[in-house]
């Protein structure tokens, strides 16, 4: 049996699987982990909206103390989902283009 007959087992196993390579269905996965909480969540639709400030977030989400917004924008800034940019004393949080993209999935389902 020549070589090549176990590798192209694996490569129709792959494209069984969708194609994606393992590395790029891992990433999926943890931004998908960075929204499964409902602020986060949230927190990502406002930024799709304009780009804001902790103060005007904590505003637009009613409910949130300004240390647990600030853990959220944290996270999503680790998830690399948001970007600060800083003016004066404040910093403004905007999605980046893998933010842009979610948020784009995200109104799809809610329709």
């Amino acid at each position: 049996m020549p070589p090549t007959t176990k590798s192209s087992s694996r490569s129709s196993k792959s494209s069984a699987a969708g194609s994606r390579p393992t590395a790029e269905i891992r990433r999926v996965a943890e931004l998908l982990k960075q929204v499964s909480d409902p602020t986060r969540l949230q927190v990502l639709m406002l930024l799709s909206e304009k780009e804001r400030n902790v103060t005007e977030l904590c505003a637009d989400l009613g409910t949130q103390s300004q240390p647990a917004v600030s853990h959220h924008l944290a996270l999503l800034r680790h998830g690399r989902l948001i970007e600060p940019r800083r003016s004066g004393k404040h910093n403004f949080y905007a999605l980046t283009e893998a933010g842009r993209e979610l948020a784009q999935v995200v109104n799809s389902v809610v329709g």
